[in-house]
């Protein structure tokens, strides 16, 4: 049976900013097409310059006027990452939406970024976080949804905290799930200190290669006596709310999917179980927000990401000079 073409409204972005990482092909370029569209102001931030002016030709078959602009980004590298967020921040126009579009999916053999991190981690995750950390004024400013693409991946899997640099003994998926089960749990822990806080900004983990219309569900459980022991930070599951209400007593329907993520924005839930402990749908317990490791919790409000003293142990999360200038930093 032939597959439906899926046609999803996207409202007007006359006049809104968008920077989308991993814009250049697959996924990432029809994202970018479709905002193109939609009138964004689009930024595309790109490793590879030729792919990148390939993809901006790609977009102006179907919008010839789109207002695209290209800059250099590699997010294995913190002081790239860095140099963009600095670009922006002095340009001063705020951002209206941020995918997290971009990753490494299991090279076959254990790689490390600029930094010494294993690369998936660093790139998938650590550069995400740094680079939502080096935007956080502008988007703070624009009220921005951050949009992060996790992946069906982050359903399985653990975060390997007795080798998390995965250097005793690697595994391309294992490393990978841990990158965005990590990345996944910053999504959440983002909507929470913007919600605790008042940023305006909306944070919502997208897991990709799903339906718009599939539930995004935790894994099917089936005990502690099979695969890893039940905890509240091994797995990771963002779900939509069904529909309330009962047309047939005259209270209408009301959907909470989707398309009214931003009511939901951020809401974590626990895997289902399976059996007789299988929760309703729905009917979840919340997820605490996202584990920290020992010592000291960083701070978020208002912070800059760089290199800790030991670039392949941590990375120092410090807060800028100032909040409202910090192009120089």
């Amino acid at each position: 049976m032939a597959k439906r073409p899926l046609d999803i409204t996207v409202p007007s972005l006359a006049g809104r900013r968008a920077v989308l990482t991993g814009g250049s092909d697959g996924i990432g370029l029809q994202i970018a097409i479709r905002l193109a569209a939609a009138g964004a102001q689009l930024v595309l931030p790109v490793r590879n310059p030729a792919k990148g002016e390939a993809a901006v030709a790609t977009i102006r078959e179907t919008t010839p006027h789109a207002d695209v602009t290209l800059e250099r980004l590699d997010l294995s590298s913190l002081d790239s990452i860095r140099a963009l967020a600095e670009t922006l921040r002095a340009d001063g126009r705020p951002i209206h939406l941020l995918i997290n579009n971009a990753g490494v999916m299991t090279p076959p053999d254990r790689q490390t970024t600029a930094d010494g991190f294993e690369l998936q981690f660093g790139t998938n995750h650590l550069g995400h976080v740094a680079l939502v950390a080096g935007l956080l004024p502008l988007l703070k400013q624009g009220r921005a949804r951050v949009t992060s693409q996790v992946s069906v991946a982050a359903r399985s899997g653990h975060i390997n905290w007795d080798d998390l640099e995965w250097e005793r003994s690697y595994d391309g998926m294992a490393a990978y799930r841990q990158s965005k089960i990590a990345f996944g749990l910053f999504g959440l822990e983002l909507q929470r200190r913007s919600a605790a806080h008042g940023w305006g900004i909306t944070s919502n983990p997208v897991p990709s290669g799903r339906h718009p219309h599939e539930p995004a569900v935790g894994p099917r459980r089936t005990g502690s006596h099979r695969g890893h022991p039940r905890t509240p930070h091994d797995r990771l599951a963002v779900r939509p709310r069904p529909a309330r209400g009962n047309p047939a007593h005259g209270r209408p329907a009301r959907p909470t999917g989707g398309h009214l993520a931003h009511r939901h924005a951020g809401r974590p839930v626990r895997p289902h179980g399976s059996g007789k402990h299988r929760r309703r749908p729905g009917r979840a317990d919340p997820v605490p927000s996202a584990p920290q490791p020992r010592g000291r919790r960083p701070h978020l409000d208002g912070f800059r990401a760089t290199p800790g003293p030991d670039h392949r142990r941590g990375l120092s999360l410090t807060p800028p000079r100032t909040e409202t200038n910090s192009a120089e930093d």
